[in-house]
């Protein structure tokens, strides 16, 4: 199926997973925007892109600086018309000590990237999302974050005791859930994905898996056709719990 004259906005797109999914969407024809702070960053990985084949440009974004995000939204808007893809994969990871003693800077420094960042940017994009025939939001979420995985005594992570990042990955699951309801019925949906433990410079390389690897999932999500689901949380194998 062609993808040719859809446009996705990936946060983060410069590097790792984010940089991924940018170039597996790409390949399948969308027009590729790269939100990154870093000019450099952004300018190189847009080429990089375009060297293989695609269809790239860099877009200024800063997802903790609500005028970056809305003149990000302006320029997609001025230049595209509308939106297709929304890829929310701009995240970071602070070293944080027991959860008991997690002190409240820490979590909230976590929460405006990891939370506040994905809301402010998905509120600024839905107006031109709407106008999207099938418009699709992606939340890069974690089993870190599913209440439902560390309920279970053999989740395999259960003891990374991260609660700065963990709870901000719920958060972001509980935001999809209620995007997704006020979305019903439209033809946008609003899925998590969760990439698994992948190689980043997040956490020093020392995941199993590659970023390309970590960006199926959410590829997958982007390109849902009309009857797909919505309101949900993904790896590749399939559904997680909440």
């Amino acid at each position: 199926m062609s993808r040719a004259g859809q446009v996705a906005l990936v946060t983060g797109g410069n590097k790792g997973i984010g940089f991924e999914i940018c170039r597996r969407l790409g390949e399948l024809g969308v027009t590729v925007l790269v939100g990154a702070r870093s000019r450099n960053r952004g300018v190189e990985a847009a080429e990089r892109l375009v060297l293989e084949g695609a269809s790239a440009e860099w877009v200024p974004l800063d997802v903790v600086d609500a005028v970056s995000v809305e003149r990000a939204a302006t320029a997609i808007e001025d230049r595209f018309g509308k939106l297709d893809i929304l890829v929310n994969n701009a995240g970071i990871f602070l070293p944080e000590p027991t959860p008991g003693a997690l002190d409240a800077g820490t979590m909230k420094a976590v929460y405006e990237t990891n939370v506040f960042g994905v809301q402010r940017v998905t509120s600024a994009m839905l107006p031109l999302l709407r106008r999207s025939p099938a418009g699709r939001i992606v939340n890069m979420s974690s089993s870190l974050g599913s209440l439902g995985l560390h309920g279970d005594p053999s989740f395999e992570l259960g003891g990374f005791l991260a609660s700065a990042y963990n709870s901000s990955k719920t958060a972001v699951n509980a935001m999809t859930v209620m995007l997704a309801k006020e979305l019903a019925g439209t033809p946008i949906k609003v899925n998590a994905a969760d990439p698994g433990y992948c190689a980043t410079d997040m956490n020093g390389r020392s995941g199993p898996r590659t970023p390309a690897q970590g960006a199926r999932a959410a590829v997958r999500l982007a390109m849902l056709p009309a009857d797909g689901p919505t309101g949900r949380l993904f790896d590749e194998k399939g559904p997680l719990p909440w």
